[in-house]
């Protein structure tokens, strides 16, 4: 078979060269008719390309290695079987030939089957106010000297393209009505519409379509909001597409280089500039003679008025005991929550969030957590009872 370089050095010793057909045939030791070819068809190229495959063993086997290929087709991405075991599973039918015909037949049959069957993807549409998106992702950056993996909220305006950004230290579900509040505060309303990937603190089961079991808070939040939420198809990123697409621009545009602040607060002053600033320097990627920053102020009023501030409080009843400061203590240390409770002849209530700013203030909540009264605690803890024990009779 010709090479691509000994094609180009036929025509390079005819044309440049000046050589005869008999003297490259010679040279080069392939026939005259060869060059003859090279040189009258002007091609830089060729393939052979059999009219007829012969398949004298996969032959009879094509009808069901078709229905085994569609059938498999049809499964999802998880269930596919391999080409290996579809071989395997044509062997045990009584298929006795080798596994590269299999492969070459499966091969060409996902290549015309592709061509018929090309996926087509129609570019999404938003009406003013119709829908945002929202979504996570994770940067680095030096807060106060030490190199931080934060986690970005992004929330994107599908009309406008209008963004907002805000860095966290946790990914917790606090922390996403926090960023769902000030992304409403910044743009004075909300959409009717919310599109998510199918997050933990949004989605708790996933069912076959569209069909969601959402959180119970996270859908009071949206419920406080007005906004539907719907959730994204796994592994199919095109259906929030342009929040994706923002997360690559930001990572280029903002955080990098590397950033360095010295609080959290500093850091996400920063980047809601940053925002305003780059939607109103750059152009709508549709409505090309207006900036993001003018189609957002024109879809102001189509958006849901600003509802106010969630109130992301999580009550939990709880019964009075003497033990009952003491799993306070301990809940307030290990998962860094203010815990405060109120007593009561039978019954109190522990009412606690988690702060989103990163932990709570340990000096300020543990005192509320403390009996008050000596006589109170357990006996083995009053003052002075380790000293009466030590103490001879």
């Amino acid at each position: 078979m010709l090479t691509v370089e000994t094609i180009g050095r036929i025509r390079r010793e005819h044309f440049l060269k000046g050589k005869t057909i008999k003297e490259i045939a010679r040279d080069l030791k392939v026939s005259r008719n060869t060059v003859r070819r090279v040189l009258r068809s002007g091609e830089t190229s060729f393939e052979y390309e059999r009219g007829v495959q012969p398949r004298p063993k996969l032959g009879r086997w094509t009808v069901e290695l078709d229905e085994l290929l569609a059938s498999n087709a049809a499964k999802a991405a998880r269930e596919q079987l391999t080409l290996i075991r579809i071989f395997e599973d044509l062997r045990g039918r009584g298929y006795d030939g080798g596994y590269d015909a299999v492969r070459r037949y499966a091969r060409r049959w996902a290549k015309e089957r592709g061509q018929t069957t090309a996926a087509a993807y129609v570019p999404l549409s938003f009406a003013p106010g119709e829908a945002f998106q929202f979504d996570w992702s994770h940067e680095v950056v030096l807060l106060n000297g030490v190199t931080v993996i934060v986690k970005v909220a992004h929330v994107r305006l599908c009309h406008s393209r209008m963004l907002f950004v805000r860095a966290y230290p946790r990914e917790t579900q606090e922390m996403v009505f926090d960023a769902h509040d000030r992304a409403f505060a910044l743009f004075k309303g909300a959409c009717g519409r919310g599109i998510y990937d199918n997050m933990k603190t949004a989605v708790e089961t996933v069912f076959v379509g569209k069909d969601r079991l959402y959180n119970r808070r996270f859908l009071q939040m949206c419920s406080h909001y007005l906004v539907e939420p719907v959730a994204c198809t796994p592994a199919s990123g095109w259906e929030k597409g342009q929040v994706e697409n923002q997360v690559g621009v930001v990572r280029q545009r903002f955080f990098t280089p590397r950033l360095r602040f010295k609080s959290y607060d500093e850091l996400n002053a920063w980047l809601t500039d940053r925002c305003i600033a780059y939607a109103k320097a750059h152009r709508h990627p549709e409505l090309t003679d207006q900036t993001i920053w003018e189609v957002f102020e024109a879809e102001r009023p189509k958006l849901v008025p600003y509802a106010g501030r969630f109130d992301g409080f999580h009550a939990v009843p709880a019964s009075v005991s003497k033990t009952l400061p003491g799993a306070l203590r301990q809940q307030q240390v290990l998962r860094g929550r203010q815990c405060g409770w109120t007593s009561g002849r039978g019954s109190g209530v522990c009412r606690s969030h988690r702060n989103p700013a990163g932990g709570a203030d340990r000096r300020r909540a543990l005192p509320l957590i403390r009996p008050w009264r000596d006589d109170l605690r357990p006996l083995a803890l009053r003052a002075g009872a380790r000293t009466q024990a030590r103490s001879p009779a």
